[in-house]
């Protein structure tokens, strides 16, 4: 299969994601299969359901929604559609769903499919391996556009993972969210998150490691999200003719 033959849909075609991925899809090339919409206003090709859509393809691009992850995933992995997963605020059985298609077809998973944001993921882990939590607090703080309905954001949460792995922790019984009231002092191996929301900015992360002599800031600012788009579609690309599995940016950007 070429660049030029490889057949891309997407799960949402007509949402603000879907649009750019549309267009970063035909200027890579590639032939657009169409895509699933409820909104009817547009010249693609549009599909009722994803089971209709996925037998047209090679590979489904979806920043759809978290509760549409277990049916996509049954979806593809039956037709042996590849999928480019993007959708964030996955529960347990979600991402289950996730890693049993993943035995049928290949899938590439992010919250962030920029890549200045996997290098930053990246390089949290390693930090984190080297700063102990004993003397380096970990935070991280987040911004993004007034709409945005979950917090932290998928990216935060990444990075907040890439931390918990450089030091051997689990995430979800260490981090600290919210802060309100009289909380008492911070434990030592906390990870800590901080969300705002306002205007339209598209992104912004810093991870902060603070010591009692020191403080290392590690931000990323997205200032439009045609770079997620672009990452979904060279992830796509590189997703043809892959043996299934669950892969990660990293693994598209030759990191791994």
């Amino acid at each position: 299969m070429t660049t030029e033959t490889i057949r891309i849909g997407i799960a949402g075609i007509n949402g603000r994601m879907g649009r750019l991925l549309r267009e970063e899809a035909t200027a890579a090339g590639a032939l657009l299969a169409g895509g699933t919409s409820r909104d009817q206003q547009t010249d693609a090709t549009l599909f009722a359901t994803l089971d209709d859509l996925a037998p047209r393809c090679d590979v489904v691009i979806d920043f759809t929604h978290a509760v549409t992850v277990q049916a996509h995933a049954a979806t593809l992995a039956k037709a042996g559609v590849a999928w480019i997963l993007g959708t964030t605020g996955l529960s347990d059985a979600d991402q289950d769903a996730v890693i049993t298609a993943a035995r049928t077809i290949p899938v590439v998973q992010a919250a962030n499919y920029s890549p200045g944001v996997t290098l930053v993921t990246r390089l949290a882990r390693q930090m984190a391996e080297v700063l102990p939590s004993s003397v380096y607090d970990a935070e991280i703080l987040e911004m993004h556009h007034r709409q945005k309905v979950d917090a932290p954001s998928g990216t935060a949460l990444a990075i907040g993972q890439a931390v918990a792995d450089g030091r051997n922790i689990d995430l979800p019984t260490h981090m600290e969210s919210g802060r309100t009231g009289h909380t008492g002092p911070r434990q030592a191996d906390a990870i800590g998150f901080a969300s705002l929301r306002g205007g339209q900015i598209v992104g912004e992360h810093t991870l902060l490691f603070t010591s009692a002599s020191e403080q290392i800031a590690l931000t990323h600012r997205s200032f439009d999200r045609r770079i997620y788009a672009t990452g979904a579609v060279r992830a796509a690309l590189w997703l043809r003719g892959r043996a299934p599995g669950l892969y990660s940016m990293e693994d598209v950007l030759g990191l791994q």
